[in-house]
C-alpha cells in the first residue's frame, strides 16, 4: 500500500476535524489509528505506518497498531536499545529521521524487512505524555522521502493529534 502526499493547504482544517469526528466515534484502538493513518497519509504519505508503546521502566517496545499486519503483526514486544535513536526520540523528544537504508540499519535490527517492503527512510514521530516519551508513530517510505518540507509537516501538524489519538485509544503509559 503506497500512499502519496495529496493534501492541500486547503484541505488541513477539513482534514483535521475530520480526525476529531473519527476520534469521537471510534470504538477501538484500532480505529484510532486508522484515523490518525489517514490524516498522515494525506497529509505526508507512506508505505508503512505503525503505531509502537513505550515502556520504559522495562526498556520494551510493543507495536500496538500497523498498516501491514503480515510483514508487522500487532504483537510481543522489542527490547528498546540505548543508542542514538533512544537519546533523539526519547532524551531529546525529537522525531528521529533516516533517510537511507544504510542509516536504519544503524539502528534497527529489522532493517531488512523495511528493505523488503521497499521502504528506505523513516520517521518516529515521538508522543510523549506527562513530559515523558509514551509511544511513537513510524512512517516508512521509500529512500530520501522524508526531506525538510515533510518532517516540518509531520511535526507542526501530526503532534498534537497523534496525542490526542493517544489518549482517545486508552493506550497504556
Amino acid at each position: 500500500m503506497e500512499v502519496a502526499n495529496s493534501m492541500s493547504q486547503q484541505d488541513l482544517p477539513y482534514r483535521l476535524a475530520a480526525l476529531d469526528r473519527k476520534l469521537r466515534i471510534a470504538s477501538t484502538p484500532g480505529d484510532v489509528w486508522r484515523a490518525l493513518q489517514d490524516l498522515s497519509a494525506g497529509l505526508v504519505g507512506f508505505r508503512l505506518f505503525t503505531m509502537m508503546t513505550v515502556d520504559l521502566a522495562n526498556d520494551l517496545a510493543r507495536r500496538s497498531y500497523t498498516s501491514h499486519p503480515a510483514e508487522y503483526p500487532v504483537s510481543g514486544t522489542k527490547p528498546m536499545q540505548r543508542d542514538a535513536w533512544f537519546d533523539i526520540v526519547h532524551g531529546q523528544q525529537r522525531p528521529f529521521v533516516a533517510n537511507t537504508i544504510a542509516d536504519i540499519a544503524k539502528v534497527f535490527p529489522d532493517h531488512e524487512t523495511i528493505r523488503s517492503l521497499d521502504c528506505g527512510s523513516v520517521v518516529n514521530l515521538p508522543v510523549v505524555v506527562g513530559g515523558r516519551l509514551a509511544a511513537t508513530i513510524n512512517l516508512l517510505h521509500a529512500e530520501h522521502y522524508y526531506g525538510v518540507n515533510r518532517i516540518d509537516l509531520i511535526v507542526r501538524y501530526l503532534t498534537q493529534p497523534a496525542r490526542r489519538a493517544f489518549d482517545a485509544a486508552g493506550a497504556p503509559i
